[in-house]
């Protein structure tokens, strides 16, 4: 299979540079790169992510035991509609977590991996075949508990701050300017229509890197000049959990999703 990968990679950064930056509408552009991908090797990179990822979820640990043994939110081993529900607190954690930071939880104090023996690319993979289990689902995350609502509050803070010697922040592309191009794309309404949040984790064919909502977070600030946050912080924690209360409702039409 990771033969497979590099193949995949390979062909998908070649057929993005023969595309370049012509395309007329980027909507188009996504499915017409979508479709050459699958033609060409019968497979796109979000399955293949995914059936790693399953991979990794049904593998056991030092403990003897599977994710199929973690709560993510629903009860031991349930992950259908999972990701819909999260961020949210977990009372054996006794935090806020993500999907990325439950995946780490469960690797860690379930599992018994050590902290360093958890991989970065294997709670993608994790996160994509969880993720897949909650394609049409609608998102219905709740701001109850005062953990909740205390990170929900650091999120829209950050949400709209403006630093750095740039003077911008989250809100300044995905609010002030919204409509507007960057590039040949269009600054997404991530709290409006465009529901941003149901579009990660995803398989991005402008890089060739699968990302979850923690990579596009981090990439966002590293666009801005900013310190990216660290992986698993309360900061992206707290971003994720405004930009998904602010989403509930919104269908989440295919995850992971493939992206430009």
């Amino acid at each position: 299979m990771w033969r497979w990968i590099g193949l995949l990679s390979l062909l998908s950064l070649t057929l993005v540079l023969a595309q370049g930056e012509s395309a007329q509408n980027a909507k188009e552009e996504l499915a017409r790169q979508k479709e050459l991908l699958r033609q060409t090797m019968g497979i796109l990179p979000t399955e293949l992510v995914t059936e790693q990822g399953k991979e990794v979820f049904l593998r056991k640990g030092p403990s003897g035991k599977s994710m199929e043994a973690c709560d993510f939110g629903l009860g031991p081993g349930i992950i259908k509609g999972a990701m819909a529900r999260l961020p949210r607190y977990f009372p054996d954690s006794q935090r806020v977590d993500d999907l990325d930071t439950r995946i780490v939880y469960c690797m860690t104090q379930v599992q018994g991996f050590k902290p360093e023996e958890v991989k970065r690319s294997d709670v993608v993979a994790a996160a994509f075949y969880i993720a897949s289990q909650s394609s049409g689902e609608q998102v219905r995350v709740t701001v109850s508990t005062p953990q909740e609502q205390a990170l929900y509050a650091l999120g829209e803070k950050l949400f709209y701050a403006r630093s750095g010697k740039r003077d911008v922040g989250c809100a300044t592309c995905h609010v002030d300017y919204v409509g507007r191009r960057a590039g040949p794309l269009f600054y997404a309404d991530v709290l409006g229509e465009d529901h941003s949040w149901t579009h990660w984790p995803a398989y991005r064919y402008s890089n060739d890197q699968s990302w979850t909502m923690e990579d596009r977070i981090r990439a966002c600030y590293g666009n801005l000049g900013h310190p990216r946050p660290d992986f698993y912080s309360a900061p992206i924690i707290a971003l994720e959990l405004f930009m998904a209360q602010k989403s509930n409702g919104a269908k989440i039409e295919e995850s992971p999703a493939f992206v430009r």
